[in-house]
């Protein structure tokens, strides 16, 4: 590849870099927030790199001694009979990525990703501390799920719980799933938590909603047997979260 396609390689690769992880909340699709000072610190490098190569290559001392190199011989094709200066044409393929980073960004994981993964395994608790008085109780999905299926001394029971994540259809009942992706790492690992939601039609895919409910009655409360289901109440649209690939907990309503 030609110096000078590299240095605007570079240039390009840095400037995605930045604008997805400091100017804007792009990276926060593809990662989790404790990687941001790290992209941060890439691009930056980056462009940094592209800059410092363009001025070696283009000061007058950097050009002059590129003109000595040909002088000596530095851009014969000693008689092979083909120039291998050129820069191959899948090389050119290098410059999606730094651009779509900067005009493009592929739309973020939602109800698509979450139908065909499996629900994420909640891990064994052995103690669960009291639910708070306040009612509706702010609750996360993967606490609801622990409580509902390990909790027992069946503190949910009968108790309206308040909980936010998006819409993922279940295509074979009719009925949805308020859902959650969960990053470890980044969105290859992402994993989604589920709650199935009864007595309310489903909004739009990757609708963004607030639900309050209580808990849907079924098998034996506290063991596996009990359905990690809501009977929802109401259901509010909210805007989609900043950091959209955690299991938080409810922003305070507005009202």
């Amino acid at each position: 590849m030609k110096r000078p396609v590299q240095v605007i390689l570079l240039v390009l690769s840095g400037l995605g870099l930045l604008h997805a992880s400091l100017f804007t909340d792009l990276c926060l699709r593809y990662v989790k927030e404790g990687m941001r000072p790290m992209l941060i610190a890439s691009g930056a490098l980056l462009l940094l790199l592209g800059v410092a190569d363009a001025v070696a290559q283009w000061w007058p001392g950097g050009r002059d001694g590129h003109a000595e190199r040909h002088e000596h011989g530095g851009g014969e094709d000693h008689g092979h009979g083909h120039d291998h200066s050129a820069t191959p044409r899948v090389a050119w393929l290098l410059f999606l990525p730094a651009l779509s980073l900067l005009f493009y960004a592929p739309p973020a994981l939602g109800a698509y990703t979450a139908s065909r993964e499996a629900p994420k395994a909640v891990t064994e608790r052995e103690h669960f501390d009291p639910l708070p008085a306040t009612s509706p109780v702010p609750m996360t999905l993967s606490d609801f799920t622990s409580r509902v299926q390990q909790d027992r001394e069946q503190a949910i029971k009968g108790r309206s719980v308040r909980m936010t994540g998006f819409v993922t259809p279940d295509k074979g009942s009719g009925g949805w799933y308020l859902t959650r992706l969960i990053f470890n790492c980044c969105a290859a690992d992402a994993q989604s938590v589920k709650v199935r939601m009864y007595g309310t039609a489903a909004l739009p895919a990757n609708t963004w909603v607030t639900v309050t409910g209580t808990w849907h009655p079924g098998g034996t409360l506290g063991t596996g047997s009990a359905p990690v289901a809501l009977d929802a109440r109401t259901v509010e649209k909210v805007d989609r979260p900043v950091n959209a690939y955690s299991d938080a907990l409810p922003l305070p309503s507005s009202r």
